[in-house]
C-alpha cells in the first residue's frame, strides 16, 4: 500500500496532557507534566492542514477541557469550515457549557455504567452526577446540541452493558457505543507496556466472558435505538477479550486510520493512530512533513493491517472510503 498521505480527513489532537479522572484502564492521570498544545502551533499548520483538506478535528488529552485556549483554537478551525469534536469526561462540561454551545460541533462524554459503576472506575466522587449536570446545562443553552457516549469494557463493568445502555437513555444522549479496553498497546501513556499482572486487572476472566457475551446478545436481539454498534462490532469486543486469554486468535478489524487520520500529541509527536508509536514530529516542521517523513512512510508502506501486532489486539477502527 502506499506510504505517502496526500489527504487527511480527521485529525485528532491531543490537547492537555493531565486529565480530571484517575481511570482504572488508562495512565494519563499519573503524568507528572502540565502540558497545552500551542495554539501558536495549531496556527502555522493551518495552511498546511488546509492543503491536506482536513474537515474533522478531534480536541482530545487528557481533557481537553482543561486547556487554557481551547476555545480560541476550535474558532479558528470552524471559521475555517472545520467540525470541532471534542472527547470529555464531562467532569467540567457544565461550567464551560456556553463555550462548548457556541464553538464546538458535537461532544463525546465517557460514560462507563449506571452512576456507581461509572464513578468507581473513574476514580472521582460524583463524577456522575457532575456528568450529568454538564450535559444538562448544555442542553439548556442549546436543546439539540449532539451529545454522544463511548463506553470503555472492562473487568470492572462488564457484567453492566445493558444498564449502561439504559443509564445513556436517561441522559438523553443521542448515541452510545462500546469499545474494549485496551491492554496491551503504549497508548493512554502506558509506556513501557502494561506487565501482564496489570492487563489482567482489566481484562476479563474466563468466567466473566460468558457474561459479557450474554449482555451483548441480549443488545442484539433487543436492539436500542440509542446504541450505536453493529452487532459485529460488539460481538468483536467478546473477541477480544477472548483472545487475550488465549482462547481464540486475535484478529484485526477493517482500518485504514493510518492512511485518513493522524494523532498529534501535546509535545507535537505524530502517531499514525492512537495506538502505534510515534512516526514524525510537527515542532520544527509541517504536517505534511511529519506525516511523510521517512520514517513515516517506511511505517504505511510496511504495514499489514491483518498481520501487525498491534493492529489484531486493537479495540478501535476507522475505514474511510477514498
Amino acid at each position: 500500500m502506499n506510504g505517502t498521505v496526500s489527504s487527511l480527513p480527521i485529525l485528532i489532537v491531543n490537547v492537555h496532557s493531565r486529565c480530571n479522572c484517575r481511570c482504572a484502564m488508562c495512565d494519563i492521570w499519573r503524568t507528572p507534566e502540565n502540558r497545552e498544545f500551542p495554539p501558536a502551533q495549531l496556527e502555522a499548520q493551518l495552511p498546511d492542514m488546509m492543503r491536506l483538506g482536513v474537515k474533522w478535528v478531534v480536541f482530545s488529552g487528557g481533557e481537553p477541557l482543561m486547556h487554557s485556549s481551547l476555545f480560541e483554537m476550535a474558532a479558528t478551525l470552524r471559521a475555517r469550515g472545520i467540525r470541532i469534536t471534542i472527547l470529555t469526561t464531562g467532569l467540567l462540561l457544565a461550567r464551560h457549557a456556553a463555550d462548548v454551545a457556541s464553538n464546538i460541533d458535537d461532544v463525546i462524554v465517557s460514560l462507563d455504567g449506571p452512576p456507581e459503576i461509572h464513578d468507581r472506575i473513574r476514580g472521582v466522587p460524583s463524577a456522575f452526577e457532575r456528568l450529568r449536570d454538564g450535559v444538562e446545562t448544555l442542553r439548556a443553552i442549546r436543546p439539540a446540541f449532539p451529545v454522544t457516549a463511548r463506553c470503555t469494557v472492562q473487568k470492572l463493568n462488564h457484567a453492566d452493558i445493558a444498564r449502561t445502555v439504559q443509564t445513556a437513555n436517561s441522559l438523553h444522549l443521542d448515541s452510545i457505543s462500546f469499545l474494549a479496553a485496551d491492554l496491551t498497546s503504549t497508548a493512554f501513556r502506558r509506556d513501557p507496556v502494561w506487565p501482564l499482572e496489570r492487563q489482567n486487572s482489566i481484562a476479563l476472566a474466563s468466567d466473566q466472558i460468558a457474561t459479557l457475551e450474554s449482555q451483548i446478545e441480549t443488545l442484539i436481539a433487543q436492539p436500542d435505538p440509542v446504541l450505536a454498534d453493529r452487532p459485529e462490532h460488539l460481538r468483536r469486543i467478546v473477541s477480544h477479550f477472548r483472545a487475550h486469554l488465549g482462547l481464540t486468535e486475535p484478529s484485526a478489524p477493517r482500518c485504514n486510520a493510518p492512511w485518513v487520520s493522524a494523532v498529534i500529541e501535546t509535545d507535537g509527536s505524530v502517531r499514525p493512530c492512537f495506538f502505534h508509536r510515534s512516526v514524525g514530529h510537527v515542532g520544527t516542521g509541517t504536517l505534511s512533513a511529519a506525516l511523510n517523513g521517512p520514517e513515516a512512510v517506511i511505517f504505511r508502506q510496511n504495514l499489514r493491517i491483518d498481520e501487525n501486532p498491534t493492529c489484531r489486539n486493537c479495540v478501535c477502527s476507522l475505514h474511510l472510503n477514498s
